[in-house]
Protein backbone atom coordinates (compact mmCIF):
# COMPACT_ATOMS: atom_id res chain seq x y z
CA UNK A 1 0.00 0.00 0.00
CA UNK A 2 0.84 3.62 -0.74
CA UNK A 3 0.43 6.54 1.68
CA UNK A 4 -0.71 9.79 0.34
CA UNK A 5 0.20 12.74 2.09
CA UNK A 6 -1.84 16.06 0.42
CA UNK A 7 -0.45 20.04 1.53
CA UNK A 8 -3.26 19.80 4.68
CA UNK A 9 -2.28 16.65 5.75
CA UNK A 10 1.84 17.84 6.03
CA UNK A 11 0.57 21.18 7.65
CA UNK A 12 -1.49 19.16 10.17
CA UNK A 13 1.90 16.76 10.67
CA UNK A 14 3.93 19.73 11.22
CA UNK A 15 1.34 21.62 13.79
CA UNK A 16 0.47 18.64 15.76
CA UNK A 17 2.87 15.81 15.35
CA UNK A 18 6.58 16.48 14.23
CA UNK A 19 7.81 19.29 15.32
CA UNK A 20 10.09 21.57 13.74
CA UNK A 21 12.61 20.87 15.94
CA UNK A 22 12.54 17.19 14.95
CA UNK A 23 12.65 18.43 11.20
CA UNK A 24 16.08 20.03 12.06
CA UNK A 25 17.45 16.81 13.62
CA UNK A 26 16.46 14.80 10.47
CA UNK A 27 18.25 17.36 8.29
CA UNK A 28 21.14 17.17 10.69
CA UNK A 29 21.56 14.12 10.24
CA UNK A 30 21.04 13.89 6.49
CA UNK A 31 24.25 15.98 5.65
CA UNK A 32 26.34 14.34 8.59
CA UNK A 33 25.68 10.89 6.53
CA UNK A 34 26.16 12.62 3.66
CA UNK A 35 29.53 13.70 4.69
CA UNK A 36 30.02 9.90 6.04
CA UNK A 37 28.98 8.24 2.86
CA UNK A 38 26.11 6.47 4.01
CA UNK A 39 23.74 8.39 2.14
CA UNK A 40 24.09 9.53 -1.92
CA UNK A 41 22.90 12.71 -3.27
CA UNK A 42 23.83 13.21 -7.07
CA UNK A 43 23.51 16.91 -8.60
CA UNK A 44 19.95 16.71 -9.98
CA UNK A 45 19.57 16.55 -14.09
CA UNK A 46 17.74 19.09 -15.14
CA UNK A 47 14.82 18.60 -18.64
CA UNK A 48 12.82 21.12 -20.90
CA UNK A 49 9.94 21.54 -19.46
CA UNK A 50 7.99 23.89 -22.33
CA UNK A 51 8.36 27.57 -22.31
CA UNK A 52 11.78 27.32 -20.81
CA UNK A 53 10.19 25.29 -17.44
CA UNK A 54 12.07 23.15 -16.52
CA UNK A 55 11.88 19.92 -14.58
CA UNK A 56 14.22 18.56 -12.03
CA UNK A 57 14.29 15.16 -10.43
CA UNK A 58 16.28 15.23 -7.31
CA UNK A 59 17.12 12.11 -5.87
CA UNK A 60 18.69 10.32 -2.76
CA UNK A 61 19.02 7.58 -0.64
CA UNK A 62 20.07 6.83 2.75
CA UNK A 63 21.03 3.48 4.67
CA UNK A 64 19.66 5.41 7.57
CA UNK A 65 16.26 5.57 6.67
CA UNK A 66 15.94 2.65 4.29
CA UNK A 67 15.05 4.43 1.83
CA UNK A 68 15.50 5.88 -1.17
CA UNK A 69 13.40 9.22 -2.94
CA UNK A 70 12.63 11.57 -5.75
CA UNK A 71 11.18 14.87 -5.24
CA UNK A 72 10.42 15.82 -9.50
CA UNK A 73 10.81 19.62 -8.91
CA UNK A 74 8.89 21.77 -11.71
CA UNK A 75 10.66 24.97 -12.17
CA UNK A 76 8.33 27.29 -14.21
CA UNK A 77 9.60 31.10 -14.39
CA UNK A 78 6.63 32.18 -16.45
CA UNK A 79 3.85 31.10 -13.83
CA UNK A 80 3.99 34.50 -11.93
CA UNK A 81 2.31 35.73 -15.41
CA UNK A 82 -0.52 34.06 -14.68
CA UNK A 83 -0.25 34.40 -10.48
CA UNK A 84 0.64 30.68 -9.85
CA UNK A 85 3.11 29.25 -7.92
CA UNK A 86 6.74 29.37 -9.89
CA UNK A 87 7.80 26.03 -8.35
CA UNK A 88 6.08 23.07 -7.46
CA UNK A 89 7.41 20.19 -6.44
CA UNK A 90 6.10 16.47 -5.62
CA UNK A 91 8.09 13.68 -3.41
CA UNK A 92 8.24 9.97 -3.83
CA UNK A 93 9.08 7.76 -1.32
CA UNK A 94 10.59 4.36 -1.40
CA UNK A 95 11.19 1.70 0.16
CA UNK A 96 15.19 0.33 0.16
CA UNK A 97 14.05 -3.24 1.46
CA UNK A 98 10.97 -4.34 -1.15
CA UNK A 99 11.52 -1.03 -4.07
CA UNK A 100 7.62 -0.37 -3.28
CA UNK A 101 6.77 3.02 -2.77
CA UNK A 102 5.99 3.96 0.34
CA UNK A 103 4.34 7.39 -0.19
CA UNK A 104 3.78 10.30 -2.08
CA UNK A 105 3.68 13.57 -0.74
CA UNK A 106 3.25 17.52 -1.53
CA UNK A 107 6.26 18.67 -1.29
CA UNK A 108 5.05 22.55 -0.94
CA UNK A 109 5.47 22.82 2.70
CA UNK A 110 8.48 20.22 3.00
CA UNK A 111 10.31 22.18 1.13
CA UNK A 112 9.89 25.44 3.46
CA UNK A 113 10.69 23.34 6.33
CA UNK A 114 13.60 21.47 5.75
CA UNK A 115 15.38 24.39 3.64
CA UNK A 116 14.91 26.71 7.19
CA UNK A 117 15.85 23.33 8.98
CA UNK A 118 19.09 23.30 7.08
CA UNK A 119 20.04 27.01 7.23
CA UNK A 120 19.41 26.56 11.17
CA UNK A 121 21.80 23.70 11.02
CA UNK A 122 24.61 26.04 9.36
CA UNK A 123 23.35 28.91 11.72
CA UNK A 124 24.06 26.31 14.60
CA UNK A 125 27.87 24.99 13.13
CA UNK A 126 29.09 28.45 11.89
CA UNK A 127 27.44 31.14 13.61
CA UNK A 128 28.97 32.92 16.80
CA UNK A 129 27.24 31.90 19.84
CA UNK A 130 26.77 34.94 20.93
CA UNK A 131 24.55 35.77 18.23
CA UNK A 132 21.63 37.64 19.07
CA UNK A 133 20.01 39.48 15.72
CA UNK A 134 18.66 37.52 12.94
CA UNK A 135 18.60 39.81 9.28
CA UNK A 136 16.25 38.96 6.93
CA UNK A 137 15.86 40.32 2.88
CA UNK A 138 12.72 38.94 2.02
CA UNK A 139 10.10 38.63 4.75
CA UNK A 140 7.26 35.50 2.68
CA UNK A 141 6.87 32.20 3.90
CA UNK A 142 11.00 31.81 4.19
CA UNK A 143 11.49 34.41 6.44
CA UNK A 144 8.71 33.36 9.14
CA UNK A 145 10.37 29.44 8.83
CA UNK A 146 13.81 30.77 9.05
CA UNK A 147 12.94 33.26 11.75
CA UNK A 148 11.15 29.74 14.11
CA UNK A 149 14.29 27.35 13.25
CA UNK A 150 16.98 29.97 14.21
CA UNK A 151 15.80 31.19 16.73
CA UNK A 152 15.85 27.99 18.25
CA UNK A 153 19.49 27.39 18.00
CA UNK A 154 20.44 30.69 18.44
CA UNK A 155 19.96 33.29 21.74
CA UNK A 156 18.09 36.16 19.17
CA UNK A 157 16.32 38.47 20.21
CA UNK A 158 15.79 41.45 17.69
CA UNK A 159 15.03 40.53 13.90
CA UNK A 160 15.88 43.35 11.09
CA UNK A 161 13.35 42.61 7.97
CA UNK A 162 13.38 44.09 4.78
CA UNK A 163 10.98 43.35 2.11
CA UNK A 164 9.89 45.54 -0.95
CA UNK A 165 6.18 45.27 0.44
CA UNK A 166 5.10 47.08 3.61
CA UNK A 167 2.13 44.78 3.48
CA UNK A 168 4.78 41.21 3.69
CA UNK A 169 6.24 42.66 6.45
CA UNK A 170 3.26 43.38 8.58
CA UNK A 171 2.19 39.79 7.54
CA UNK A 172 5.54 38.47 8.92
CA UNK A 173 5.23 40.25 12.19
CA UNK A 174 1.65 38.54 12.34
CA UNK A 175 2.95 35.23 11.61
CA UNK A 176 5.56 35.65 14.13
CA UNK A 177 3.75 36.73 16.83
CA UNK A 178 3.81 33.92 19.15
CA UNK A 179 7.72 34.34 19.64
CA UNK A 180 8.73 37.34 22.08
CA UNK A 181 10.88 39.01 19.35
CA UNK A 182 11.52 42.53 18.56
CA UNK A 183 11.04 43.01 14.68
CA UNK A 184 12.46 46.32 13.01
CA UNK A 185 11.49 47.27 9.71
CA UNK A 186 15.21 47.57 7.51
CA UNK A 187 15.03 50.31 4.85
CA UNK A 188 17.58 48.52 2.86
CA UNK A 189 19.74 45.40 2.65
CA UNK A 190 22.40 47.02 3.54
CA UNK A 191 20.72 48.10 6.73
CA UNK A 192 20.29 44.46 7.26
CA UNK A 193 23.99 44.01 6.73
CA UNK A 194 25.13 46.53 9.24
CA UNK A 195 22.64 45.56 11.67
CA UNK A 196 22.73 41.96 12.12
CA UNK A 197 25.08 38.82 13.18
CA UNK A 198 23.06 36.57 11.16
CA UNK A 199 21.57 37.36 8.25
CA UNK A 200 19.18 35.17 5.90
CA UNK A 201 18.70 35.90 1.86
CA UNK A 202 15.02 35.06 0.90
CA UNK A 203 14.12 36.56 -2.20
CA UNK A 204 14.46 34.77 -5.84
CA UNK A 205 16.68 37.97 -7.30
CA UNK A 206 18.03 37.36 -10.74
CA UNK A 207 20.69 40.42 -9.90
CA UNK A 208 22.65 40.58 -6.82
CA UNK A 209 20.85 42.04 -3.66
CA UNK A 210 23.79 41.58 -1.14
CA UNK A 211 27.48 43.20 -1.84
CA UNK A 212 30.64 41.39 0.17
CA UNK A 213 31.81 45.14 0.33
CA UNK A 214 28.30 45.26 3.29
CA UNK A 215 30.09 42.60 5.36
CA UNK A 216 30.93 42.96 9.23
CA UNK A 217 33.23 40.75 10.78
CA UNK A 218 31.87 37.80 12.69
CA UNK A 219 28.91 38.03 10.29
CA UNK A 220 27.02 34.52 9.55
CA UNK A 221 25.07 34.99 5.80
CA UNK A 222 22.54 31.88 4.50
CA UNK A 223 22.25 32.67 1.28
CA UNK A 224 18.86 30.87 0.23
CA UNK A 225 16.45 32.67 -1.90
CA UNK A 226 18.26 32.34 -5.04
CA UNK A 227 15.84 29.68 -7.52
CA UNK A 228 18.40 26.92 -9.26
CA UNK A 229 19.06 28.40 -12.04
CA UNK A 230 22.94 29.60 -13.30
CA UNK A 231 21.88 33.06 -13.84
CA UNK A 232 20.11 34.09 -10.52
CA UNK A 233 22.11 35.16 -7.54
CA UNK A 234 21.66 37.28 -4.41
CA UNK A 235 25.42 37.34 -3.66
CA UNK A 236 28.05 39.32 -5.60
CA UNK A 237 30.73 37.65 -6.86
CA UNK A 238 32.90 39.32 -4.46
CA UNK A 239 30.61 38.71 -1.04
CA UNK A 240 31.26 34.59 -2.57
CA UNK A 241 34.88 35.14 -2.60
CA UNK A 242 35.59 36.53 0.38
CA UNK A 243 33.52 34.71 3.17
CA UNK A 244 34.09 30.90 4.32
CA UNK A 245 32.15 29.15 1.76
CA UNK A 246 29.73 26.08 2.81
CA UNK A 247 27.45 24.70 0.22
CA UNK A 248 25.18 22.29 0.85
CA UNK A 249 26.53 19.55 -1.93
CA UNK A 250 29.40 20.68 -4.20
CA UNK A 251 28.25 18.86 -6.70
CA UNK A 252 24.71 20.67 -7.10
CA UNK A 253 26.32 24.51 -6.08
CA UNK A 254 28.65 23.70 -9.28
CA UNK A 255 25.64 22.54 -11.17
CA UNK A 256 22.62 24.77 -10.17
CA UNK A 257 24.00 27.88 -7.59
CA UNK A 258 23.84 31.09 -9.58
CA UNK A 259 25.74 32.47 -6.78
CA UNK A 260 28.53 29.67 -6.62
CA UNK A 261 28.70 30.02 -10.79
CA UNK A 262 28.55 33.54 -11.53
CA UNK A 263 31.34 33.78 -8.87
CA UNK A 264 33.30 31.60 -10.78
CA UNK A 265 32.66 33.25 -14.30
CA UNK A 266 33.40 36.55 -12.49
CA UNK A 267 37.00 35.49 -11.19
CA UNK A 268 36.06 35.79 -7.40
CA UNK A 269 36.23 31.62 -6.60
CA UNK A 270 37.55 29.07 -8.58
CA UNK A 271 35.81 25.49 -8.24
CA UNK A 272 38.80 24.13 -5.90
CA UNK A 273 37.33 26.84 -3.48
CA UNK A 274 33.67 25.15 -3.54
CA UNK A 275 35.44 22.56 -1.44
CA UNK A 276 33.34 22.31 2.31
CA UNK A 277 29.86 20.69 2.92
CA UNK A 278 27.77 21.24 5.42
CA UNK A 279 28.23 17.78 6.61
CA UNK A 280 31.71 18.10 6.79
CA UNK A 281 31.48 20.79 9.49
CA UNK A 282 29.31 19.18 11.58
CA UNK A 283 31.58 16.09 11.48
CA UNK A 284 34.82 17.99 11.76
CA UNK A 285 33.96 21.45 13.10
CA UNK A 286 37.40 22.66 12.11
CA UNK A 287 36.55 23.35 8.64
CA UNK A 288 34.39 25.58 9.67
CA UNK A 289 34.40 29.00 11.61
CA UNK A 290 37.79 29.67 13.19
CA UNK A 291 37.39 32.60 14.97
CA UNK A 292 35.05 34.96 16.11
CA UNK A 293 36.19 37.51 12.85
CA UNK A 294 35.52 35.18 10.31
CA UNK A 295 32.82 35.64 7.89
CA UNK A 296 30.98 32.72 6.76
CA UNK A 297 28.41 32.02 4.33
CA UNK A 298 25.76 28.75 3.69
CA UNK A 299 25.30 28.41 0.17
CA UNK A 300 21.83 26.78 0.16
CA UNK A 301 20.07 25.71 -2.76
CA UNK A 302 18.03 22.41 -1.63
CA UNK A 303 18.89 18.66 -2.03
CA UNK A 304 17.09 15.49 -2.12
CA UNK A 305 18.49 14.26 0.76
CA UNK A 306 16.95 16.93 3.10
CA UNK A 307 13.43 16.06 1.44
CA UNK A 308 14.05 12.12 2.01
CA UNK A 309 14.49 12.64 5.60
CA UNK A 310 12.20 15.22 6.32
CA UNK A 311 9.38 12.72 4.11
CA UNK A 312 10.57 9.92 6.38
CA UNK A 313 9.67 11.17 9.60
CA UNK A 314 6.63 12.74 8.21
CA UNK A 315 5.43 9.31 6.73
CA UNK A 316 6.53 7.53 9.49
CA UNK A 317 4.36 10.65 12.09
CA UNK A 318 1.38 9.73 9.47
CA UNK A 319 1.27 5.73 9.74
CA UNK A 320 1.45 6.13 13.40
CA UNK A 321 -1.21 8.59 13.84
CA UNK A 322 -3.58 7.47 11.15
CA UNK A 323 -3.22 10.67 8.85
CA UNK A 324 -3.43 10.49 5.04
CA UNK A 325 -5.09 8.43 2.39
CA UNK A 326 -3.94 4.86 1.38
CA UNK A 327 -4.18 3.53 -2.32
CA UNK A 328 -3.08 -0.05 -3.76
CA UNK A 329 -0.85 0.79 -6.93
CA UNK A 330 -0.62 -2.46 -7.87
CA UNK A 331 -4.30 -3.04 -8.25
Amino acid sequence: MTLLLTHSDVAELIDRTVDRASVYDAVELAHADLARGTATNPAPQVMPLGRDGTALPMVATAARHRASSVKMLSDMPFNREAGLPTQRSTIVLMSADTGGCEAVLDGRLITAIRTAAASAVATAHLARPSSASLGLIGAGTLAVEHTRAIARVRPIEKVFVWSRSAATVDEFRRRIGDLDLAVETADSPRHVLSAADVVCTLTPSRDPIVKGAWFRPGLHLNAVGAPPRPDHREIDGAGMGCAKLVVDSRATALSKSGDVLLAISDGHLTESDVGTELGDVIVAPERGRRGDDDVTLFNSVGIGLQDLATARALVDAAVAAGVGTTVDLSA
